[in-house]
């Protein structure tokens, strides 16, 4: 019996970009570069996120000869379903996975610098929300 494939289809997504822009204006992500950030909306893929982000690491940069970037992938089939408030928050989610030397690395969740992820997450979602007013 042979099994169908599901195939992962990727497509850009300017609606989420031009929403990733506005949260980082709003709320003064200085650090991150809009035009570096890349977002794609994915159909078929097997994972429970909503989103992911990837950076582009340090010997793609220099192999590819290359400035640092990420792409944001919003998962559609859960992404889609979520309101704009949450939507705000996964994409908020994931731009605190970008260090501040916007290097192509990502921020881990068990970052403990300077505050550790939830921290860092939950003051942006505190000053988010306060500006929401």
């Amino acid at each position: 019996m042979k099994r169908s494939r599901k195939v992962l289809k990727f497509t850009k997504s300017p609606s989420v970009k031009k929403r990733l822009i506005y949260l980082i204006k709003k709320l003064e992500l200085n650090w991150i570069v809009p035009s570096r950030i890349f977002v794609y909306s994915s159909v078929g893929s097997k994972t429970r996120a909503y989103a992911r982000i990837w950076g582009l690491s340090k010997l793609w940069q220099n192999t590819l000869n290359v400035k640092p970037s990420y792409i944001v992938e919003v998962i559609s089939q859960h992404y889609d379903k979520l309101s704009d408030h949450e939507k705000d928050r996964v994409l908020m989610h994931e731009l605190t996975h970008i260090p501040k030397n916007f290097s192509g690395a990502l921020v881990p969740h068990t970052h403990r610098r300077k505050g550790s992820f939830r921290d860092i997450l939950r003051k942006l979602y505190a000053s988010y929300n306060s500006s929401r007013r």
